[in-house]
């Protein structure tokens, strides 16, 4: 199989309000530099020609290339501006994918800096077979439905957690992201789903945590001190 162009689009759009911080969570400190550089590293890492494209609002854009400057930061990036909502962030990305059909397109939030390049090579190789990959691990815990007033139980094992990246060819996520936005668009393979396109799952991994709270920060960073 040709191997086909690859980009990946990263969403980094946090406010920092869960983290009670005074800048966005993706500018926040791990281990020596902000946590949005981990991320793209980590894509860099997986393929060095790889096209980064960086989704940020505009008001944070001024202190991202402060932040490059400071950390001398050199891995090459598309920066483009963030939307009022995830949808619309994910649509401004792919529409800075500017004449081109063919392809595929990882889409991954900012602040999932532990995402590891097989991880990422897997979800290439998934989707340019099935057309999607979207992450996904098992739950550890028991779970209850709760409705008004009634609770009750769920098997677990009938239900995924779902992370980042979810990938895609390029034409059909293009096509998908040309509907109107609705509520229940939680993350991109509802966007496919919705379009009628078919969501193949992969297998994630648990380090791959999404940082939002200060307790995940203390993760993040035994899982940097893990890796050195």
């Amino acid at each position: 199989m040709t191997k086909q162009d690859e980009y990946a689009i990263i969403v980094a759009g946090g406010s920092g309000t869960r983290m009670t911080s005074r800048i966005p969570k993706q500018f926040i400190d791990i281990g020596g530099k902000p946590i949005l550089m981990h991320t793209l590293t980590a894509f860099a890492r997986y393929n060095p020609a790889i096209k980064l494209i960086l989704v940020l609002p505009k008001k944070d854009q001024g202190l991202w290339q402060a932040l490059i400057a400071q950390h001398a930061f050199g891995i090459p990036h598309q920066v483009v501006d963030g939307g009022s909502s995830r949808f619309s962030s994910v649509k401004n990305g792919l529409e800075a994918i500017a004449n081109v059909a063919h392809g595929l397109v990882a889409i991954h939030d900012g602040v999932r800096p532990f995402v590891s390049p097989e991880m990422i090579e897997r979800s290439f190789d998934i989707a340019a077979q099935y057309g999607s990959a979207i992450a996904a691990v098992g739950l550890k815990e028991s779970i209850r439905r709760v409705v008004g007033d009634i609770n009750s139980h769920v098997p677990r094992a009938e239900y995924q957690l779902i992370q980042t990246p979810q990938t895609f060819k390029l034409d059909l996520i293009k096509q998908a992201f040309r509907q109107e936005e609705k509520t229940f668009f939680t993350d991109d393979a509802s966007v496919l789903e919705a379009n009628g396109g078919q969501i193949r799952l992969y297998e994630g991994d648990y380090k791959n945590i999404k940082i939002t709270t200060p307790e995940d920060l203390l993760w993040a960073e035994a899982l940097l001190a893990q890796s050195k």
